[in-house]
């Protein structure tokens, strides 16, 4: 007796040729595998069959007519020929009608040289037009920076209107008019609001679509093609990177179905534009009496070298960022160790670290990425997960889309992309008690006494019934999750959440992940690259200090390893006071700023994306390792290769390395004994957050590092960070503020002054003050006690 789940095979012929396939399946999708090329422009295997081009007809036996191959399922016994006269004479005939109002533009347009309907033109189109009449024209559309048209040239294929339905998950692209009338265009004028709106360029078979920042800079035949990896989110998207000469020209997606499929985020295709930003650092510079100078690098390493020798080890620090390869953090934290100091650290936006001996080794996603789409609950605690990483929002809402529940537990009502089946929206005082209320009833529903240490974080009942619909969702799932996301990991009771979110993974037989933030911060924990645990997690004899301790207790030296300050961390303006207080920095950056010119000693310039090989290991820990696509600018070096030569200069064992490739194994040697069990659970239940008027932060999309801060198309889109204090309707008319009005933000000691804006999705007793400006820069933590004052007061204190 067969399974029933087996879906029955059939036989097919195809031009001579036997094929099997599950009964249903469509007829192209067998061709395809099977590498029988069978044209085709409306036709992409991630979306709906839309079988509008006709460019696809074949011809079967004992049926009159030409069938469309992506829409006729495949039948036992049925005979197909893709290059009979009748197939090619229907796809000659279709093509001749696409051509009908095409412009002969192609030496002019940005697709040529890699254009769909050029390439099948050549096999299928005529070599002189028999239409005489005139051409249609249509006017372009504005649809923002990141995407440039040209409609006249659109064939209707509708790849991109199905794309922005069933991927982006937003309704922002659509069909007008009738037959040759017919127009794509966007519902609303203006920008497109998806952060994925890039993937349109690569769907659209003709040049309708091309990418704004790159058009008209080069043609496809001057690139020179190599695979990299994304180096923003801890997905660690699969790319191609496009160069020509010294320059890379643009970014696209590369296949790889366990990890981004085929798409990429906006923020991956477009960030390459900040390589070549003004403020590019491309000689070794020395500040000297308060000037900068700019020195060799045998004269630049020497000072380090010496600035280094002489800081007490307790008092040297190395503050790395998240987002550099595992090979230059590796080399980092074995310089520091070397040197004798443990004070190392990458958590840059780490709100609490009173439980991080009982954090797991692997702060990683609990699961692999494909995995995410066959869930059936899951809980999501202190997220805005579709900016944070929108490749995992997009599995996220393929789960949703099947069925599955998801929750969440936010400071802010953010808009998601999917549907969200219990949303408890409340401020971060209250974002623990709701989390606790989750706990607690899942206790109680197994028949287990409730903690009094849990009992008495519960939250008010007005998330009771909230609360208890999370926990029945999460005990009924066959397979159920809770994610802490980058909110979370900033709230100054991180600790207490991560204890609560563990209780809720285990009560439910589920497992708790991590939603890491940057491209690497899960590989940094890998490396060493923190104060208590050194290599492969490992255990070390003197645990150093974090970034809160050093900042808190002052620190005489330290090397910043592709950090700016006053964008990267927490808490800006206490890390740059401390930094100022220090005797010897060093920083170590692609780029300079005002920020590091005033704090720094000696700056060196280290390859930017796309410049350096290395490795990143992503949230469900594959390592991905990559190449240099083009070489350093200026005088740069790589990191590694700067921290290597360092090393040798400072007369460290053990810094004999040729190329990144050796820093990697041996790191990886080092790390095999290490799983990506995240079950680890925590045991912190106080609360370090008073109740009262708080700020939220959140980290814009196009904010999140270097590289994505100086890509001027991205900063052009409505994502871009604004200094704006959004605050709920009944929280402005208690404190008399309207919309669009001046007001004075404190936080601690710091005063700024921004607009007010009312917004519903901001719970009361809440600010929601983004991360990412020079203002935002200078106040305090992202979530922390404020207060606003009416008026423009005095600007910052």
């Amino acid at each position: 007796m067969s399974d029933s789940s087996t879906p029955e095979m059939v036989t097919i012929e195809v031009d001579g040729q036997e094929l099997q396939g599950p009964a249903g399946a469509m007829l192209i999708e067998l061709t395809d595998k099977a590498c029988i090329d069978i044209p085709r422009f409306c036709y992409h295997d991630k979306l709906t069959i839309a079988a509008n081009c006709r460019m696809c007809l074949v011809e079967v036996e004992k049926v009159p007519k030409p069938l469309p191959a992506c829409a006729t399922p495949i039948m036992e016994g049925m005979k197909v020929f893709t290059k009979s006269d009748k197939a090619r004479m229907a796809q000659k005939g279709t093509m001749e009608f696409l051509l009908v109002n095409h412009p002969l533009d192609c030496p002019i347009c940005d697709q040529g040289g890699e254009c769909e309907l050029q390439d099948l033109a050549l096999g299928y189109g005529r070599d002189i037009s028999r239409f005489s009449e005139n051409k249609r024209v249509v006017a372009d559309k504005d649809i923002g920076p990141l995407v440039a048209t040209d409609m006249t040239r659109c064939i209707h294929c509708t790849r991109c209107v199905r794309f922005s339905e069933e991927i982006a998950g937003i309704r922002e692209l659509g069909a007008t008019g009738r037959g040759e009338n017919t127009e794509i265009g966007i519902y609303i004028e203006g920008s497109m609001q998806s952060e994925l709106s890039g993937n349109i360029i690569d769907l659209c078979p003709v040049g309708a679509l091309t990418s704004k920042p790159f058009r008209f800079t080069a043609r496809a035949w001057e690139l020179v093609q190599q695979p990299s990896i994304a180096p923003h989110d801890s997905v660690g998207s699969n790319i191609l990177v496009h160069a020509r000469g010294s320059q890379i020209m643009r970014v696209v997606p590369d296949r790889n179905e366990s990890i981004n499929e085929v798409w990429i985020s906006d923020r991956d295709r477009f960030s390459y534009e900040g390589i070549g930003s003004d403020d590019r650092l491309t000689t070794p510079r020395i500040k000297t009496n308060g000037v900068w100078h700019d020195v060799e690098w045998q004269v630049a390493l020497q000072a380090v070298a010496d600035g280094l020798r002489t800081t007490s080890a307790d008092q040297l620090a190395a503050i790395t960022s998240p987002t550099s390869t595992l090979e230059e953090l590796y080399l980092a934290q074995k310089l520091m160790r070397a040197l004798g100091s443990s004070n190392i650290d990458h958590r840059l936006r780490l709100g609490d670290v009173r439980d991080q001996d009982s954090a797991p080794a692997f702060p990683g996603l609990g699961c692999s990425i494909a995995d995410l789409e066959s869930l059936d609950a899951a809980l999501v605690i202190g997220s805005n997960i579709r900016k944070d990483q929108p490749i995992l929002a997009h599995r996220l809402r393929k789960a949703s889309n099947a069925g599955a529940e998801l929750h969440f537990i936010n400071p802010v009502d953010f808009d998601f992309v999917f549907s969200v089946a219990n949303r408890l929206i409340i401020g971060p005082a209250g974002m623990v008690g709701a989390t606790a209320a989750v706990a607690a009833a899942l206790l109680e529903a197994n028949g287990k006494s409730v903690p009094a240490d849990i009992r008495n974080l519960c939250t008010a009942s007005e998330v009771d019934q909230g609360a208890k619909a999370i926990a029945g969702s999460l005990q009924q799932a066959p397979r159920s999750m809770v994610f802490l996301g980058a909110i979370a990991e900033s709230h100054p009771d991180y600790s207490v959440l991560r204890s609560l979110a563990c209780t809720i993974a285990s009560e439910c037989g589920g497992q708790c992940g991590y939603l890491p933030q940057s491209a690497n911060s899960v590989g940094a924990c890998l490396a060493g690259a923190q104060p208590h645990r050194g290599v492969g997690a490992s255990t070390v004899s003197d645990s150093g200090r974090g970034l809160a301790a050093l900042v808190e207790g002052g620190m005489s030296g330290c090397v910043l390893l592709g950090v700016e300050p006053e964008a990267d961390c927490d808490d800006p303006a206490h890390v740059i006071a401390a930094l100022e207080d220090c005797g010897f920095v060093v920083s170590m950056h692609a780029f300079t700023t005002e920020t590091l010119e005033q704090v720094a000693d000696v700056m060196l310039p280290i390859a930017a994306f796309g410049e350096t090989s290395g490795t990143f290991v992503n949230a469900e820990g594959t390592w991905q390792s990559f190449s240099g696509v083009v070489p350093p600018r200026g005088d740069a070096r790589p990191a590694w290769k700067v921290l290597r030569v360092l090393g040798n200069v400072l007369d460290v064992e053990g810094f004999e390395y040729e190329s990144s490739e050796q820093v990697r194994d041996e790191l990886h040697r080092a790390c095999e004994g290490v799983g990506t069990d995240t079950s680890q659970h925590g045991n912190c239940y106080t609360t370090a957050l008073d109740v009262g008027l708080m700020r939220v932060a959140d980290v814009p999309i196009y904010s999140t590092d270097a590289l994505v801060r100086r890509s001027p198309a991205l900063q052009k889109t409505g994502d871009a960070a604004s200094f704006l204090a959004r605050i709920s309707h009944a929280q402005a008319a208690q404190l008399g503020l309207s919309d669009g009005e001046s007001v004075s933000v404190v936080q601690g000691d710091a005063r700024q002054v921004c607009t007010v804006v009312t917004d519903t999705r901001v719970p009361e007793s809440t600010v929601w003050l983004s991360c990412g400006t020079a203002k935002a820069a200078m106040l305090g933590a992202s979530i922390g006690p404020v207060s606003l004052e009416k008026g423009s007061g005095e600007g910052m204190l």
